[in-house]
């Protein structure tokens, strides 16, 4: 059993970039176990399962089961998404581990987005808009430095309390600038990567928002009601997506395909093509990329996978045996750092 803070002990950025890319590698040449999800709805949040699996030398699956309700923080002092992987020896189905997903989650996220902007981004960008001053903008920051000289951002959120937080610590930790705005256009108009990661049911990102060139990762959009960009700017631009089938059926893409602005043969690549080298990512100065990020089961195992072989290494965290039948689970409280 790991919790957050084990997983945050044994979890670094760029370690995170790198096994990301390594696994949409994988995929590309068919050494998975397919993502699958599903997902229901309650009042006020909603309830998502995603799982998938590695073909490596120790293939290994895992389901990842998170709650997000986005306004827990105001209401109940709680975390927006909360959650757990278990993750398994796909050789034989033992459990492996269970471990907490909220910061998984997070540094996942923005490490496939910084895997994306490694070969879509354009090689000199220096500036960021990041729209959605929480937990995952700050996660996409510090994922971004690792690919590209971020020198200064632009912090946007609905609620400017946040973005003036987020310029403060943000700045603070990476030592960059970072400017709170009220609103998009002029000064975000220079940035050359966008990153929206928000809770949004409209969009708000348009192409009169963004200039040439600019690359975009579309994060906010992870079920059906959700929409960040503008149908006609994901129509004109190139897009690639992390998974096609499901962008199609609950990213930004969703909302082009079902007004007829886009058809699924548009779509530029999958991002497991890409970095595989089947399909060219950027390809002129001036093109403006999207990767709609939807969020794949393939990102939660290649993370636990990577948490999981440090802390058997480190002996971190608590082992419990479950296949103990008829006694008392053996517990075994095993952490590096007592």
């Amino acid at each position: 059993m790991l919790s957050r803070q084990d997983v945050q002990c044994l979890l670094q950025m760029h370690e995170c970039v790198d096994i990301i890319e390594t696994a949409f590698r994988q995929q590309a040449i068919g050494k998975v176990i397919p993502s699958s999800i599903a997902g229901a709805y309650v009042d006020g949040g909603s309830f998502h399962i995603k799982a998938a699996g590695l073909l490596d030398q120790q293939p290994v699956f895992a389901a990842k089961v998170n709650a997000n309700f986005p306004t827990n923080r105001v209401r109940n002092g709680l975390p927006t998404v909360q959650g757990v992987i278990v993750l398994f020896d796909a050789a034989v189905g033992q459990p492996l581990a269970v471990l907490d997903s909220i910061e998984i989650t997070s540094v996942r996220t923005g490490a496939a987005s910084a895997v994306a902007a490694r070969h879509l981004a354009r090689e000199g960008a220096v500036t960021v808009t990041v729209c959605g001053c929480g937990e995952q903008g700050r996660s996409h920051l510090r994922a971004l430095r690792c690919v590209r000289s971020i020198r200064r951002v632009i912090a946007f959120d609905i609620d400017f309390r946040n973005a003036e937080r987020f310029a403060a610590e943000m700045s603070a930790e990476l030592g960059v600038e970072v400017i709170p705005v009220r609103e998009l256009g002029g000064i975000t108009r220079e940035s050359e990567v966008w990153v929206t990661c928000t809770p949004s049911s409209r969009w708000f990102v348009g192409r009169d928002h963004v200039a040439p060139g600019t690359f975009i990762a579309a994060v906010g959009a992870d079920n059906h009601r959700k929409q960040e960009i503008a149908p006609e700017l994901m129509a004109s631009s190139t897009v690639v997506v992390d998974v096609l089938d499901q962008c199609a059926a609950m990213g930004d893409l969703h909302h082009a395909l079902e007004l007829g602005l886009m058809t699924r043969d548009d779509v530029h690549a999958e991002l497991a093509d890409v970095v595989a080298g089947r399909r060219p990512g950027r390809r002129t100065a001036d093109e403006i990329i999207v990767f709609d990020s939807t969020g794949t089961a393939l990102e939660d195992v290649a993370t636990a996978k990577l948490v999981y072989d440090r802390a058997v290494a480190l002996a971190m965290g608590v082992e419990i045996d479950l296949s103990s039948a008829g006694q008392e689970p053996n517990v075994n409280h095993a952490h590096a750092n007592d």
